[in-house]
């Protein structure tokens, strides 16, 4: 796979996290998993571009992706989880329920 279709797949990718985020606003489970897609594909083209030019970094940035997508996940998913357990539904309009 050279690197021309691994910057295609990475941006198609990133076009259809940004899709999902402006298609559907009201449920957030699809708006997080649309910003993980987003991450990935960026995570995607740092690979792509570390092993066209045979660099190591673009393997570090992608482990720092990994790390805050997995952090990113979870808390995100803590905050969803406890606005479920308010309203009983996940939608984003009654957001503002969750203020401290």
């Amino acid at each position: 796979m050279g690197i021309k279709s691994l910057t295609t797949y990475s941006f198609l990718l990133f076009i259809l996290g940004i899709l999902g985020i402006s298609i559907n606003r009201t449920n957030l489970i699809l708006l997080l998993m649309s910003v993980e897609l987003m991450l990935l594909s960026t995570s995607l083209l740092f690979m792509a571009g570390a092993s066209f030019y045979d660099l190591i970094l673009g393997q570090v940035f992608t482990i720092f992706i990994f790390t805050v997508a997995a952090a990113e996940s979870a808390i995100g998913l803590a905050i969803i989880i406890a606005y479920f357990r308010l309203r009983g539904k996940i939608s984003i309009k009654l957001l503002n329920l969750l203020k401290g």
